[in-house]
């Protein structure tokens, strides 16, 4: 599925080549040009954007840098297929939000959340401090608060839990990974927030489980409990599509 769910603008770029590299990323992620499609001619780009040679080439060089792009002598630049492009890149995932986040977008970030916050919530319940399960347990209070505001605050909320978990690992690559792609889940967990006060009711209980076999250090049952809540979202992401 290609519709858009949402779009998140991001900031605007401080110089030319980046920029014009922004842009015509924007355009492959949205599929302006196709994977395996040749980007005009430099001379058609360089009049588009009203920019020289030089900076058009530093911002083609950026985007081969982080997989969308590459250049062959006699073939030209080649739109690469989006398996080559680095997801974890923070440009790449602002171009996502930009283009417009779709039921493939979201399926793949689920896939790499099962894949990596189940194992970050059993390490947590090995790992944790008492002063971890106090923040975890601060956070499920304002998620139970935050419920009564509209899911944009509830999402803040679930963004700040998951960040929690992921630092009580005591795993710096799960942290780094949680870092990276905050923007990504900020925007996911806003799209999947319940919808009313029992769908509310239920999701901080399930967090809640998850926070409790951390507290009693019991691996498997947080593992499981952070896998329930990501099909969860799941489901509520299908219904909002």
């Amino acid at each position: 599925m290609t519709s858009p769910l949402v779009v998140i603008p991001s900031r605007r770029t401080n110089s030319n080549n980046a920029e014009v590299a922004r842009i015509i990323g924007i355009d492959i992620i949205a599929s302006r040009y196709k994977e395996g499609a040749k980007l005009p001619g430099d001379a058609e780009l360089t009049m588009l954007f009203g920019i020289s040679r030089p900076v058009l080439r530093e911002s083609v060089k950026t985007l081969v840098a982080k997989g969308l792009l590459s250049t062959k002598a006699r073939v030209g630049t080649v739109v690469r297929e989006r398996a080559a492009w680095n997801m974890f890149d923070p440009d790449v995932l602002a171009w996502h939000l930009d283009a417009g986040i779709d039921a493939r977008f979201l399926r793949d970030l689920s896939e790499i959340r099962l894949a990596v916050e189940p194992r970050a919530a059993a390490l947590a319940a090995e790992r944790r401090t008492d002063q971890d399960i106090a923040l975890m347990r601060a956070i499920i209070t304002n998620m139970y608060a935050a419920a009564s505001r509209g899911a944009e605050n509830f999402a803040e909320a679930d963004l700040g839990f998951h960040l929690l978990i992921a630092n009580a690992s005591g795993n710096p690559f799960m942290r780094s990974i949680g870092a990276v792609i905050e923007a990504a889940l900020r925007v996911s967990f806003r799209l999947s927030a319940p919808r009313d006060e029992r769908e509310f009711e239920i999701s901080v209980a399930a967090h809640e489980r998850i926070v409790d076999a951390i507290a009693e250090k019991n691996s498997e049952s947080a593992a499981a409990a952070m896998t329930n809540v990501i099909f969860s979202g799941q489901r509520r992401h299908r219904a909002a599509d």
